[in-house]
């Protein structure tokens, strides 16, 4: 508000701008400026007069556990809003009367070194503290006010937790809760530490969850570290919890053979008991258990008829193999197949079948090779399907012999996942370049291949070369689904005179979760009809002029993925019109009153089929129904159908206001079509579901004041007899006593 002397003064002194702290200006051209200065005219005030506050045993000393909040209505920014809080009394003051801290500007409330070392709730009960705010900062003037804190101590429960021990690959629904911790005071925030970072996290109340299946291969222990903290993310408690989580082993893991390599060459007439390879097993379970014991069994090859012992010996314990007695001629090859398997042989063993090249052999001194180093990019939609050709590679040898030229594939580099195998037939230079495994194009958008090919015996000479290498790269192209929608096509009826702008019904996607879609009507040649383009709404856009009872409309809806416009997909829409309902019809069979309770309970009002039309020709249904076209109605009111003969009605918002409310249904049978109107009485309910009605007083029937009038007159009438009463009785005891004694009648003489 402008002081009236200074707009008086605005008054005689011409050119004068007035203005406000803020900028705003009041009055006259911008010569002279007046600003109005804020004096400290506002007192501050607590958020609350009195807090409650929890304060766990156990909290550090300075940190805050509870934070005062205060205003002053004064310029922000200014001393006059500068606000400084201070404790005034601690009650009771014992074992010590500053067993809290107050931080001046912040207002944050924390336990003092102090209190922290003598607090013990078994000693002391709840601590109240009267503390104060003060405006105009740290000067000694300034307005002031007041409010009190009660601090009620309660029991750490900040304990430590045993281990958690968690079986690997649990079949549990995830998050998957392990364990519990809680800090007993107010006002806490829970973080979370996983040393290794882990599958692991903490809800808001302390509970502890492991959100995905372990893996003790990966991971054996897990060290989860739980801090208690205040807003500011300071923690209360000195140390956080700790909660060891041990990953029990499970026989989830079969023996992993080595990686096939090239044929092993064994001159011929080698001696027997010659080495010819051991096989170096690896089973990820946990070492030294069941799970880990590895057996080797021999498959093949299978002694020859007539021969006099086996020409290779496998060892079942240590998985060597060496010659055996049976003699070896050159240029014979062997593949090895030993089958490995973990819980020392015993029923229910994971196994694996390995397999060793054997080449009774003189010399290999050429490396086969490639006949092109570099394939031109190839590109596979990601929903190729495995077991797809990509490609087919080329790969000779030099050597003359054909021990010389058996070749081994792999693919050496840029397939970590094992995305892709190779297939190729022994003693051939043409390898198959297959799809194993789904791609992704977010995954991975591109794939470059090594592929190296090598020689199945050891090569020797002088320089027979390393392994050929041929590059492949394969571009993975993106696919993307077309829209679904709900319903293959859509179906509806209505009057003819259905107005514009009613609702028809709602086209939606058959995933809710789906990319959002843009809706459209092709083929609407009449333009009756209008939909919105994002809820899917289908509206009668205009009065449906030339519409014949009984004909029907065909549009097609077509629905575009809004994200990637290119994807579309479209639904036939049949309108069915109907005949239009007669005017004396809505009043054909009145419904009598029912009520409803709000706010909205379970209940609702059955509605019939129509009655009493001399012009049904004896029929009974079946019968739909409908809200009338009234916006309200739609809004406020539910319909559903029972059975062909009814439906119910039930409220549609949670409150609607309480009165009678009409409520107009639609009907129709084949291509007749009524209206009805239903009278309904929205009431507030008792706890039976009955109408709650305001009782004024009953005629001749007494008010409270006239019963206390007639009450207190009855009391004087009896008060006025009593006196009367010993007023007689008085003065005639009077009477006798006053009377000579001679005048006293004489008894008769007997």
């Amino acid at each position: 508000m402008v002081p009236a002397w200074l707009c008086l003064l605005c008054l005689f002194i011409p050119q004068v701008t007035l203005e406000t702290e803020d900028g705003r200006v009041l009055w006259g051209p911008q010569h002279v400026l007046v600003r109005v200065k804020d004096e400290n005219d506002q007192v501050p005030h607590f958020s609350q007069a009195i807090y409650k506050v929890q304060l766990s045993q156990g909290t550090r000393p300075g940190v805050p556990f509870f934070f005062l909040e205060a205003s002053d209505g004064d310029a922000p920014g200014t001393a006059n809003s500068d606000l400084r809080f201070h404790i005034l009394n601690q009650a009771p003051s014992q074992p010590s009367a500053d067993m809290f801290q107050l931080e001046p500007q912040l207002g944050a409330l924390a336990l003092s070194p102090e209190g922290s070392t003598s607090l013990d709730q078994a000693l002391e009960g709840p601590y109240q503290l009267l503390v104060q705010v003060k405006d105009m900062g740290d000067q000694a003037s300034g307005h002031q006010a007041t409010a009190t804190v009660d601090v009620s101590v309660v029991e750490n429960t900040w304990v430590p937790l045993d281990p958690v021990h968690l079986a690997e690959n649990l079949q549990v629904p995830y998050p998957h809760h392990i364990a519990q911790v809680h800090w007993s005071g107010g006002d806490v925030h829970y973080h979370l530490e996983s040393q290794p970072l882990g599958p692991f996290d903490v809800d808001k109340e302390g509970k502890l969850y492991v959100t995905r299946e372990l893996d003790r291969e990966a991971q054996a222990e897990y060290l989860l570290r739980v801090r208690a903290q205040n807003t500011r993310g300071e923690d209360y408690a000195a140390e956080p919890l700790e909660l060891p989580v041990v990953v029990m082993d499970e026989n989830d893991n079969m023996p992993v053979c080595p990686p096939r390599g090239p044929a092993i060459s064994i001159p011929e007439l080698s001696p027997p008991g010659t080495k010819v390879a051991k096989l170096s097993v690896e089973d990820a379970d946990a070492p030294g258990s069941p799970n880990s014991h590895i057996v080797y069994r021999l498959l093949s090859p299978e002694p020859e008829e007539g021969a006099m012992g086996r020409a290779l010996e496998l060892d079942s314990t240590s998985g060597s193999v060496t010659l055996g007695d049976a003699p070896l001629q050159a240029g014979r090859d062997i593949l090895l197949q030993v089958l490995v398997i973990d819980l020392g042989g015993a029923e229910g063993g994971l196994s694996s079948t390995c397999e060793i090249a054997v080449t009774i052999t003189d010399i290999n001194d050429h490396a086969p090779e490639f006949t092109t180093s570099q394939i031109e990019p190839l590109s596979l939609p990601e929903d190729t399907e495995p077991g797809t050709l990509v490609t087919t590679l080329m790969a000779t040898d030099a050597d003359l012999e054909p021990a010389f030229r058996l070749m081994d594939f792999a693919i050496e580099a840029g397939d970590v996942e094992g995305t892709f195998g190779l297939d190729w037939e022994p003693g051939s230079g043409r390898v198959q370049l297959r799809l194993l495994k789904n791609l992704s194009y977010e995954a991975a958008p591109s794939h470059k291949l090594v592929v190296v090919v090598r020689s199945v015996a050891e090569p020797v000479g002088p320089d027979p070369g390393p392994g050929a290498t041929v590059t492949v790269t394969v571009l993975v192209e993106r696919v993307v689904p077309p829209p679904q929608l709900d319903q293959e096509s859509y179906e509806a009826s209505v009057p003819v005179s259905t107005p514009a702008g009613s609702l028809l019904l709602t086209i939606r996607p058959s995933d809710p979760m789906s990319n959002p879609l843009r809706f459209s009507l092709v083929n609407d040649s009449e333009g009756w009809l209008c939909i919105e383009e994002v809820s899917g709404e289908v509206h009668i856009a205009r009065a449906l002029q030339g519409a014949q009872p009984g004909a029907m409309y065909t549009v097609l809806v077509e629905a575009q993925d809004a994200d990637e416009p290119t994807l579309s997909t479209s639904a036939t829409l049949v309108v069915h019109f109907l005949k239009a309902p007669s005017a004396p019809t809505p009043t054909l069979a009145p419904e009598p009153s029912r009520h409803l309770c709000t706010p909205r309970q379970d209940r609702g009002v059955v509605v019939g089929g129509p009655r009493g039309d001399p012009d049904l020709a004896g029929g009974h249904g079946p019968y739909s129904f409908a809200l009338g076209p009234n916006p309200t109605a739609q809004r406020d009111w539910r319909l559903r159908a029972l059975n062909g003969s009814h439906a119910y009605l039930t409220l549609g918002l949670h409150w609607v206001e309480p009165r009678e409310h009409v409520v107009p249904i639609v009907v129709s049978h084949h291509d007749r079509v009524w209206q009805i109107q239903v009278r309904v009485i929205v009431c507030r309910c008792n706890v039976e579901g009955q109408c709650m009605r305001k009782v004024g007083r009953m005629k001749g029937m007494p008010t409270k004041l006239s019963a206390v009038g007639i009450l207190v007159g009855t009391l004087i009438a009896i008060g006025i007899f009593l006196i009367l009463v010993f007023t007689h009785l008085t003065l005639a005891r009077k009477k006798d006593l006053d009377q000579p004694v001679d005048s006293v009648p004489l008894k008769a003489a007997v």
